[in-house]
C-alpha cells in the first residue's frame, strides 16, 4: 500500500518515521481559514481532513494522513503566530496559565479501508514568563511556525511547568491511533510504538 503524509511539517515527518514503515511526504494544497463559528474540535479536524483530501484527490489509490494542531486558552483558538510581535503576544497570553493542545488526525483510505478521524487533547501549564524570557525565546527562532508560538520538543520545553497527555500529540501528531489503524490495514510497522511511549513517559 502507498502511504502518504500530507504535510509540510518537519516534526510530523519525524514522528511518522518512528513507525519504521515506508511513506512519502506531499505538501497539501489547502487554505487554513479559521472560522469564528466552529468549535476548536470541528476546526482542527476540518483542517486535517482538508489537508489529507487535497493530496488524496491527486493520489486516489493511497492511504493519506493529514494532521493539524491548535491551542485553546479561555475559549480563544490559537494557531501559528502571524509574525514576531504576534508570537510575543501569544506567549504573554499563555504565561503562567494552563491551556489545551488539540491535535487531529484524518486518514483517507483509497484502497478499501474506512479511514480515521480522531483528536488528541494535551493539557499544558506554562511557567510565569518574564518579558526578558519571552524576548530570548522569540529571538531563538522557534516561534513562527508553531501553534502557540512555542516548540515543546525544542527550547520551548523550558517554558513548560507541567504536561498531561500524549507527548507526540503535543509535538504535532499522535502516533498511537495512526499505528493502530495501519496495523489493522496490514501495514507492517517496524517499531514497537507502545514501547516508544513507555520510554517517552518514564
Amino acid at each position: 500500500m502507498r502511504l502518504i503524509l500530507a504535510s509540510t511539517s518537519p516534526r510530523r515527518r519525524e514522528i511518522m518515521a518512528l513507525l519504521g514503515a515506508p511513506f512519502e511526504v506531499i505538501a497539501p494544497q489547502f487554505d487554513e481559514r479559521v472560522s469564528a463559528q466552529a468549535s476548536i474540535e470541528e476546526e482542527v479536524l476540518r483542517f486535517a481532513l482538508g489537508k489529507a483530501q487535497s493530496v488524496a484527490n491527486m493520489n486516489p489509490d493511497s492511504i493519506v494522513i493529514g494532521s493539524d494542531t491548535m491551542i485553546q486558552l479561555d475559549g480563544e483558538k490559537i494557531g501559528k503566530p502571524l509574525d514576531v510581535d504576534d508570537a510575543r503576544r501569544i506567549l504573554r497570553l499563555l504565561s503562567g496559565k494552563t491551556h489545551k493542545i488539540y491535535t487531529s488526525v484524518a486518514i483517507i483510505d483509497g484502497v478499501g479501508g474506512a479511514g480515521l478521524r480522531t483528536i488528541e487533547t494535551v493539557v499544558i501549564t506554562m511557567r510565569e514568563l518574564s518579558p526578558d524570557e519571552i524576548e530570548r525565546y522569540v529571538a531563538a527562532g522557534e516561534s513562527l511556525d508553531k501553534a502557540g508560538a512555542y516548540s515543546i520538543q525544542g527550547q520551548g520545553r523550558n517554558l513548560i511547568a507541567a504536561m498531561e497527555g500524549d507527548y507526540l500529540a503535543a509535538v504535532g501528531m499522535p502516533l498511537k491511533p495512526i499505528a493502530g489503524y495501519l496495523t489493522e490495514r496490514g501495514v507492517e510497522c517496524a517499531r514497537d510504538i507502545a514501547m516508544f511511549y513507555t520510554k517517552k513517559t518514564s
